[in-house]
Parts: C-alpha cells; sequence; structure tokens
C-alpha cells in the first residue's frame, strides 16, 4: 500500500514546515475578525501556529498576527491563544497523538 503525504504547513512564528495536524490555524474573515479556528474549514485568511505554549506565547510577545493580518489585535485574543495551545498540548501529552 502506498504512503499517503503528510499536509505540510509553515508555522509564521518559528518559519517551520511541520505537518498540520501539530499545528492550529489562527483565520481572520471578511469582517477582518480574527479568531482560532480548530477544524481548519472556517472561511477567511489563515496562518498557523505550532502547538506549543513558548511558541505561543513569542506569538504574543512580537504580536505575530497583527503584522501577518495588518490588523491591531487586542491582547485577549492572544490571551485566548496561549490558553488554547496550553490545552491542546495538554490533551496530546495525555491522550497521545491518536495512533
Amino acid at each position: 500500500m502506498a504512503q499517503r503525504k503528510i499536509p505540510m504547513r509553515k508555522d509564521i512564528v518559528t518559519g517551520e514546515m511541520k505537518p498540520k495536524k501539530e499545528l492550529v490555524r489562527v483565520v481572520r474573515n471578511k469582517e477582518n475578525e480574527v479568531s482560532i479556528d480548530p477544524t481548519g474549514k472556517k472561511a477567511g485568511r489563515g496562518a498557523y501556529i505550532h502547538l506549543d505554549v513558548k511558541t505561543a506565547e513569542k506569538a504574543k510577545k512580537d504580536r505575530t498576527f497583527d503584522k501577518a493580518f495588518g490588523l491591531k489585535i487586542d491582547d485577549a485574543f492572544y490571551d485566548e491563544l496561549v490558553a488554547y495551545v496550553d490545552h491542546q498540548a495538554a490533551r496530546a501529552e495525555l491522550f497521545g497523538n491518536g495512533k
């Protein structure tokens, strides 16, 4: 049986290419609202970040998504992002990677 191709995406904080399952998508819609997209299917311009708390905190410090989307994003979004990444990383550690 042939190996399936693993979709890769670039983490906008570190610039590294990683498998899509190890990343979370952040999306900006037409109304310029920025939100976390756990399904990866919301309409709009997307950017990916690794599911790592240090990476999320670096994104908050550097205001990475402000630059990526050309908007002034509220600090509450970055706090929500760090909490979401922390939760997902803890889940992955607790339940494994689904294999």
